[in-house]
């Protein structure tokens, strides 16, 4: 049920997940522009003579971060025509209103019928019987209004192509694409030329972007960097970086100095072919479908299934031709004509003969080829759309019904991903029925910086709650969803509103999440009501999937991503402490070994004076005022935020002179703790505080209270990001580091993940297609499959999941999956007994953070005779809700040889 192989320059396939293994596509080659083509963009916003729009970073912030503003340049003067407007169409068409491309036109020739309404997400009943194309641009018109969308509703010619960069076709017979493609590729210069198809459950991609394209920007990955501790005057020269980094450079890789002393000549700036443009040399789609080449392999268990898919591709073309309509499903006449096509092509090959034909998959190919899954298109969608992106910009390396609808659905989180959910399972069916219902949560507001990924939100919406929202936008898409949006945070505070009877009553569980605490919570509670998960993430070009199937496979938190990177601290004044510094550490100071103190990485800073002619300085003091202001509450005058008026303001401040104090100690060693609960007394640090606080407070009008103050990192009217970036600069300046601008600093303060919609829809394609397996329940581990993907490379990886670690104990087993349960209302003397009638010595009993029962303190052997409930209550003080009618135990226990062993979490019913 998933993308299995790319050709090498070429075609993707795609096979069933029905049976034991599902795959996934892969393209090895790179998308860009043509290197004769005009470049389309420059740094004053004009692309040839076009004036290309400014970049609205409040919009495009998620998406600047993964293309940078070059690339979006690029994106936003090129024209895409995309035929076809079948469910993979309007993905695709969709993913490009999204990304911004300057035009985006509809061709299609074809009109409404019910059947579309099953995958386009753009049409409705109203809509049947009119052209598709028309019918879509009003929709796709509110996703991007920047974005010029119109329709062409008549046949299409090689004169219509000219005009376009790239061109999209995903409902075309073979002939009528060797003639558009043979003209794509002699154009000159290149059209970028892509054809793709859904199929049931299968599906291909063509792409040719000409003789020679080039790749500006193959992976899309930032250059790593190191902090050079020493350069040696051998030849070849030696480079040393500081002891305690770790350095990401490999033999071969090419590096460019900067900041380097004493060796000036290496500061030239040159590419030392960091990344280097790649040219490649495509084939014809004629070249390609008589000699396919490689293909890439996403499943290794279905090696040889790409041959046999391309030859069922092909089949199905001279079926349509010969009869004018794809394979009626079930009918056995329209599937021996299939196979007799399948038969008589391949007895034409000679190099790619196929030994054998399967004749089960063609029959299964043949039954499903006129359905457009939606799961498929939008994950088919995501891949298309993002050969258009590099198409246009040179960036990255180019590529069960009733269970359904009765089924309980829940997803968390209302975003990009979970749009993109929602869409698909409106589509799909999902919760359609009375006796079934989806219930989506999400306690965040929609954002500008929304729109350019989250479709299913419009500029109006700014404000409203996203799971309100995308509720009734679901709804209008498919009116028979029964769907409940709340606006609460999935967390211990809302486990009034998502009780137990709520999780119990669940089939299945869709995070559509942006951080791991909140999956991680999740996952605890998917576990605990043995619930199936399915999870998913994107960064930038790259997303993953994971199946969290009860008893099957492993959970989410078995295996931990590493921490994130801490966004830095900076200091909150740039001269006198940088004074008193270098005044305590003198540039020439050494350690007691005699060594340099300032060697790598630590640099000598250089305090900064004042200057009321430096816009950065006043700007830094004209949001730092302002902010002070309002924590303080104090009114801020009109003229405060008048530059000229400030400086004149600030000039008259006198500023005392700083004399740097001997003897002041400053911790040198940044592993170092300025606190040590082995030295310090707790209880008079406190004391101290609130004594000064106190006298504070003498000072302060009667009623004050401090304003706290709410980072929020996009809204440029708030000065937030003025202060963080300001105060960035100006320390960077203290220690000649290069300056970022503001969107910079927004991305690294404000943890922006970068994020665009086509991995998007790729991802939540994915778990979709894996939904079909869960809903219909009985699956073995291996018919599911965990994806990784990079549309930036292309690679897309598929792996049976991981099953859960079992842990065995006499004749006793259990998994992560697994809760004992005990009935009765026991005595803690009780509970012992039970651990030990089956050979375990439970030595300790805790209930959340509370510890009940430990054999190593004596008064504990009080509580044996006291009900556990009454224990976890009147001593523990465990608050247990009314609604609750167990309590959960974790115990530590260990077998008769005194081995720990871990057991599983164990709730005794008292009630």
């Amino acid at each position: 049920m998933r993308c299995l192989r790319f050709l090498r320059r070429g075609l993707l396939s795609m096979l069933p997940t029905t049976n034991k293994r599902a795959a996934g596509p892969d393209d090895d080659d790179a998308r860009a522009t043509d290197p004769k083509r005009p470049k389309v963009a420059a740094q004053n916003g004009s692309t040839n003579g076009v004036v290309v729009p400014e970049i609205d970073e409040d919009l495009h912030s998620r998406q600047l971060a993964v293309y940078g503003r070059e690339t979006m340049r690029r994106l936003f003067a090129s024209h895409v025509l995309v035929s076809g407007l079948n469910g993979l169409g309007a993905e695709i068409a969709k993913n490009l209103a999204l990304a911004g491309v300057k035009s985006v036109t509809l061709h299609d020739v074809k009109n409404v019928e019910m059947w579309d309404l099953s995958a386009n997400f753009f049409l409705s009943e109203n809509d049947i019987g009119k052209n598709r194309a028309a019918a879509c641009v009003s929709k796709l018109q509110e996703l991007n209004n920047a974005v010029i969308i119109s329709a062409l509703t008549e046949e299409l010619t090689t004169d219509h192509l000219s005009k376009f960069q790239a061109v999209v076709f995903t409902d075309i017979g073979l002939d009528k694409a060797y003639e558009f493609d043979d003209c794509c590729h002699n154009h000159c210069p290149p059209i970028s030329f892509i054809k793709a198809e859904v199929c049931g459950l299968f599906g291909t991609v063509f792409c040719d972007f000409g003789p020679e394209f080039t790749v500006l920007d193959v992976d899309g990955e930032d250059p790593h960097t190191g902090i050079i501790a020493s350069i040696s005057n051998d030849n070849p020269a030696m480079v040393s970086c500081v002891d305690d980094e770790r350095l990401e450079f490999q033999d071969g890789d090419f590096v460019v100095f900067s900041e380097v002393h004493g060796m000036s000549e290496l500061n030239d700036g040159k590419p030392r072919k960091v990344k280097e443009p790649k040219i490649l040399r495509f084939k014809s789609l004629r070249d390609a479908m008589r000699d396919p080449g490689d293909f890439l392999l996403s499943d290794f268990s279905k090696f040889e299934r790409s041959p046999v898919l391309h030859l069922a591709f092909q089949a199905l073309d001279k079926f349509k031709k010969e009869y004018g309509r794809n394979p009626a499903p079930g009918c056995e006449q329209d599937a021996q004509s299939f196979l007799k096509c399948a038969a008589d092509i391949n007895e034409d090959l000679t190099d790619h003969k196929l030994d054998t034909i399967d004749e089960k998959l063609f029959r299964h190919f043949a039954s499903g080829s006129q359905a457009v899954l939606n799961p498929m298109a939008a994950m088919f969608g995501g891949i298309v759309g993002q050969e258009v992106v590099k198409a246009c910009s040179g960036k990255f390396h180019p590529l069960y019904q009733k269970k359904l609808e009765e089924a309980n659905t829940f997803v968390v989180g209302s975003g990009a991903l979970g749009c993109e959910f929602l869409k698909n399972l409106a589509l799909m069916g999902v919760s359609c029925s009375p006796k079934g219902k989806l219930t989506i949560t999400d306690d965040d507001v929609i954002e500008k910086s929304n729109l350019s990924r989250q479709f299913l939100f419009r500029d109006w919406n700014i404000g409203q709650a996203k799971s309100t929202v995308a509720a009734a936008a679901a709804s209008a898409i498919n009116p028979n969803l029964c769907i409940d949006a709340l606006q609460n945070r999935a967390c211990p505070d809302t486990e009034n509103v998502f009780h137990d009877t709520f999780w119990e009553g669940l089939d299945v569980v869709v995070n559509a999440l942006d951080n791991v605490n909140a999956r991680m919570y999740m996952d605890m509670r998917c576990l605990y009501f043995q619930k199936a998960l399915l999870e998913s993430g994107t960064l930038g070009a790259k997303c993953n999937t994971q199946m969290v199937i009860p008893h099957l496979t492993e959970n989410y938190g078995a295996s931990r991503d590493p921490p994130e990177k801490q966004a830095p601290i900076f200091e909150d004044y740039f001269s006198n402490r940088v004074k008193q510094l270098t005044f305590t550490f003198p540039e020439d100071a050494a350690t007691s070994t005699g060594a340099p103190f300032w060697s790598a990485p630590k640099r000598f800073p250089r305090p900064l004076q004042f200057s009321v002619a430096d816009p950065s300085h006043i700007h830094f003091i004209v949001s730092a005022s302002i902010l002070r202001a309002e924590s303080f509450g104090i009114a801020i005058p009109d003229w405060a935020k008048n530059t000229s008026r400030l400086a004149d303001a600030v000039s008259e401040v006198a500023v005392p002179q700083f004399e740097p104090k001997k003897g002041v100690s400053i911790v040198t060693d940044e592993k170092a703790t300025s606190l040590s609960s082995a030295s310090v007394d707790d209880a008079s640090v406190i004391d101290d505080l609130l004594a000064k606080l106190e006298e504070c407070a003498k000072r302060l009008p009667p009623g004050f209270q401090m304003k706290p103050i709410q980072f929020e990192k996009d809204d440029d009217t708030n000065f937030h990001m003025d202060l963080i970036s300001g105060f960035a600069n100006m320390r960077a300046r203290n220690y000649s580091i290069p300056e970022v601008d503001k969107l910079k600093a927004k991305f690294i303060a404000g943890r922006i993940i970068p994020a665009i919609a086509t991995s998007t829809a790729m991802a939540t394609g994915l778990v979709c297609l894996e939904l079909y397996k869960v809903i219909a329940g009985e699956h073995p581990i291996e018919d599911y499959r965990n994806t990784f993907a990079n549309l930036a490379l292309p690679l897309f990886s598929m792996a049976e999941p991981v099953p859960p670690k079992v842990i065995k104990h006499q004749d006793m087993s259990w998994t992560v999956w697994d809760r004992w349960s005990i009935k009765g209302n026991l005595t803690v003397a009780e509970l012992l007994q039970w651990f030990s009638d089956k050979g375990l010595t439970a030595y300790s009993i805790s209930c959340g953070t509370s510890l009940l029962y430990n054999n190593m303190f004596a008064r504990h052997k009080e509580r044996l005779n006291k009900k556990v409930v009454d224990v976890a209550r009147e001593v523990a003080k465990v608050h247990v809700p009314e609604y609750r009618k167990h309590l959960d135990l974790v115990a530590a226990c260990e077998d008769d040889d005194g081995n720990d062993i871990d057991i599983p979490l164990v709730s005794v019913y008292f009630r």
